[in-house]
């Protein structure tokens, strides 16, 4: 994804902008009324430009941040109401085939280099792990209360810290042990949203959707030192989908025009999510910028209670809390070392 965004961005450098009209005569060319002249649109939009290149890097950083957590609520929130009669795998599928749309011009113009690698294995295992990640993660989203399923989607931290003890060999210390265990407490409390004394399984499932994008991050690093970015992008972007092909033609169930549009939604609202990820770690500091991720959930209350009416309970605020706690404290803990955090601007653009 991050190259598509470079292949605008440099374009964008290498065409200088066009002459402004005079906006005077420019409704006579155009309109055919003075109210909206073409010339003064264009002003305004330089000028807009002009004050956003003013603002300081995190500014900008923390701006995309705000509006990624936006459209992944969008998308989560599209993904709820075409859960209500659409199988799960049948609105993968779609995602993906959409995204392959969009993208596939950056994957056509470096063909057949995309498709080189030195390591198979690992695309193999990413694209078998993003799968399970979407699935368990939307089939939560479908059945959970919005903040609920996103609340536990947080906990993806605390594995990527496992995952990069066992598999990378980091060390870790008891600072941030002890805040990985203190977030899957918050986990526990979370898993019991309605406080009926037995685990839910789609709070299971979410949690088991959080470990799989963990181990997705892990190997997109290991990955990244050999493969490039277009290349991590094609296989993940064909792979999932032949993967729900069987699935979906099983379960296929005919959707009507509205939730055909819904599900193109999904697919166009989940690029403009990651693309505005990727500006916002190329644009700030992680350690700055991090945080404000965790508005997701922020949105996801709003839209939970406004669309589907569902409240959340003490149970989430209280899971949530402890959740946020302990993955800031992570990140500030990563800040004191100076290591580079893996919610970086690569690992979140190509995130599931």
């Amino acid at each position: 994804m991050g190259e598509v965004l470079n292949g605008v961005y440099n374009r964008m450098q290498e065409s200088p902008p066009k002459p402004i009209p005079d906006p005077v005569n420019a409704h006579t060319e155009a309109l055919g009324t003075i109210e909206n002249p073409p010339g003064m649109a264009r002003r305004g939009r330089l000028r807009w430009l002009a004050w956003w290149e003013t603002l300081p890097g995190n500014a900008r950083g923390a701006l995309w941040i705000l509006a990624a957590a936006f459209f992944f609520t969008i998308m989560t929130t599209l993904i709820k109401l075409a859960g209500e009669r659409i199988n799960v795998t049948e609105i993968l599928l779609v995602r993906q085939i959409v995204m392959t749309i969009i993208v596939a011009p950056t994957i056509i113009s470096s063909f057949p280099s995309s498709l080189r690698t030195a390591r198979p294995e690992l695309h193999l295992m990413r694209i078998v792990l993003a799968s399970g990640a979407m699935l368990f993660g939307f089939t939560a989203v479908i059945n959970l209360p919005l903040a609920d399923a996103t609340a536990i989607s947080f906990a993806k931290s605390f594995f990527v810290t496992i995952f990069a003890i066992v598999i990378l060999k980091e060390t870790v210390g008891l600072h941030r042990w002890g805040a990985v265990i203190v977030g899957f407490l918050g986990v526990v409390v979370m898993l019991n949203p309605t406080g009926e004394g037995s685990m839910n399984v789609y709070g299971l499932m979410a949690v088991a959707g959080a470990a799989c994008a963990g181990m997705v991050m892990i190997l997109i690093r290991q990955m990244s030192r050999t493969d490039r970015p277009v290349t991590i992008l094609t296989y993940q972007a064909f792979g999932v989908g032949l993967i729900m092909i069987v699935p979906t033609w099983i379960y296929w169930v005919t959707p009507t025009w509205k939730e055909a549009a819904i599900l193109v939604a999904i697919g166009v609202v989940a690029w403009f999510a990651q693309m505005c990820n990727i500006q916002a770690f190329r644009a700030g500091e992680a350690t700055a910028i991090a945080s404000l991720d965790y508005t997701r959930l922020l949105y996801a209350t709003i839209f939970g209670v406004m669309i589907f009416g569902q409240w959340p309970g003490a149970s989430t605020f209280v899971g949530a809390a402890i959740i946020i706690t302990a993955s800031l404290y992570t990140v500030h803990r990563e800040a004191r070392r100076n290591k580079r955090l893996v919610r970086d601007a690569d690992g979140r653009g190509y995130n599931n």
